[in-house]
């Protein structure tokens, strides 16, 4: 639990950075997010799964 709770963490100051230090960019961004089509935001979304699997999978070797 304390590993898991340790990644949470990170994953969140990953997460946050980018709004902390370029708030008016990530406006522009989510902008742009909201205006994709359905089908892109899940590709992509199965892509960055996927990534994330291998770098786990990698990760416990």
């Amino acid at each position: 639990m304390d590993f898991f709770l340790c990644v949470l963490g990170m994953v969140l100051i990953v997460e946050g950075l980018p709004y902390f230090a370029f708030p008016a960019k990530m406006k522009e961004f989510i902008r742009k997010v909201a205006a994709a089509s359905d089908a892109s935001l899940h590709r992509i979304g199965l892509a960055l799964m996927v990534a994330g699997l291998i770098l786990v999978a990698l990760g416990r070797m």
